[in-house]
């Protein structure tokens, strides 16, 4: 990276390397020339299959943020999360209780540099990949990781939540 960095990259490259990420990884941290804000668009960005991409979706459950990190090869199927978690309801949260829950705006929302830690699921389905991409706090920024490292920085739960 070159020039100004956005202060929410600054922060998720902080809180990858506090949660112990691979700092090889954490250094290829991107800042794109576009914004990538669906995982087609950061696939192709990436050269990278759709499924490669973690994307991170917050939802309301039971009025509590809840991210779940799924691959962008599919949908998450908000009755079997609530279901597994043992919620009423899952739902799609709206752009200001993502922002008061993360600090970062959807689109850009990484799995990391929160606030307050978030209770968080992560797709099984991310483990088909050696490689996977998570977005870095802004639509323009992504880091490389793997779904081990993603449970492991986000103190996540492995999933299946298509």
């Amino acid at each position: 990276m070159t020039g100004p960095v956005h202060r929410n990259v600054e922060r998720v490259t902080a809180a990858l390397r506090d949660a112990g990420a691979d700092p090889a990884r954490v250094a290829r941290l991107q800042v794109l020339p576009g914004a990538v804000t669906t995982a087609t668009a950061a696939a192709a960005a990436l050269g990278v299959e759709v499924g490669q991409i973690a994307n991170s979706l917050v939802f309301d459950a039971d009025g509590e943020p809840l991210l779940v990190l799924t691959s962008g090869a599919h949908r998450v199927d908000t009755g079997r999360v609530a279901a597994l978690l043992g919620v009423g309801t899952v739902g799609r949260a709206s752009p200001e209780f993502v922002r008061a829950a993360t600090g970062q705006v959807i689109g850009g929302v990484s799995p990391v540099g929160h606030p307050a830690p978030l209770r968080t699921l992560v797709d099984r389905a991310l483990e088909a990949y050696d490689e996977v991409w998570a977005a870095g706090g802004i639509a323009h920024a992504v880091f490389p990781t793997t779904f081990a490292e993603l449970v492991a920085v986000t103190g996540g739960t492995p999933a299946d939540v298509a």
